[in-house]
């Protein structure tokens, strides 16, 4: 019987499979022109939907002390399969199986310098409340780095109804979804790389950079539901009006994508004892 909700998981296996030194340097790269940082030495950071595993990695090497959960099982395994192989003998990189939308059990984790979830909290069937669940997660001062999925009007609406779809057929009658998707998405660049001499040249750089192969991506953009979007300034609004403040973003140019955000935690003053 099919699903309703994406298992990423087994996607995320076939990339762990791939996942490589230069692959990790990367990863660490980004987090710190991201976070603005050069260590993570005594912080600590909370990864909210961990997925393969990777980011969580890149902060514990950075020094941090990391907590990763995943709602997915098999994204739990890959998670727990670097640390075991990096940080096989460390007590400082907990995994567990956990639920975004569970705001008791994210509370278990204290407020954290680093909150973590990239690409994660539109998956959930509740990305407001992950929002607020996750920006509850920062201490002050801290910083909250998320990835939400642009909001293209009447596209996205298309894109839901095919990632729905998608979800509730067995077997190979997904093919008929994914064939002309995948060809909607990499059919341009494929032509484009023709025509230059360059046969395939997009499909090999992004299987380099990102370890997976167009079709994987394919099936992950497909697949990925629940599906839920937002423009930039109701992201921008929603954790100003929370005590935040925008340090940096990145958008996707109106296109399908995910736009970036870091936000820093405005330091509550403590009210002075009354004489």
């Amino acid at each position: 019987m099919a699903s309703d909700r994406f298992e990423f998981g087994k996607n995320w296996k076939k990339y762990v499979e791939n996942l490589d030194e230069e692959k990790i340097t990367r990863a660490e790269d980004s987090l710190k022109e991201w976070l603005r940082i050069d260590s993570l030495v005594g912080k600590t950071f909370l990864d909210i939907g961990s997925g393969s595993g990777l980011f969580s990695l890149a902060a514990r090497r950075l020094g941090a002390r990391v907590h990763s959960f995943d709602y997915d099982e098999d994204s739990v395994e890959c998670t727990r399969r670097l640390r075991n192989k990096f940080f096989p003998d460390a007590g400082t990189w907990s995994v567990e199986r956990g639920d975004a939308l569970d705001a008791d059990y994210v509370a278990k984790y204290g407020k954290c310098d680093v909150v973590y979830s990239w690409g994660v909290l539109h998956h959930t069937g509740n990305m407001y409340k992950g929002l607020e669940i996750a920006g509850g997660a920062v201490k002050d001062g801290g910083k909250l780095f998320i990835a939400i999925y642009n909001d293209q009007g009447i596209w996205s609406d298309c894109w839901k109804a095919v990632k729905a779809a998608y979800n509730r057929l067995d077997g190979y009658w997904k093919y008929l979804i994914l064939i002309p998707c995948f060809i909607r998405l990499w059919g341009p660049t494929t032509v484009k790389d023709l025509i230059a001499g360059k046969p395939f040249d997009h499909w090999i750089k992004y299987k380099k950079e990102r370890g997976m192969t167009p079709w994987r991506d394919v099936v992950d953009w497909v697949g990925g539901y629940p599906f839920e979007v937002a423009k930039p300034e109701e992201i921008i609004d929603f954790y100003q009006s929370r005590g935040f403040t925008l340090a940096k973003l990145y958008t996707c140019a109106g296109g399908h994508g995910c736009n970036q955000y870091v936000f820093i935690k405005n330091r509550q003053e403590k009210a002075s004892p009354i004489p």
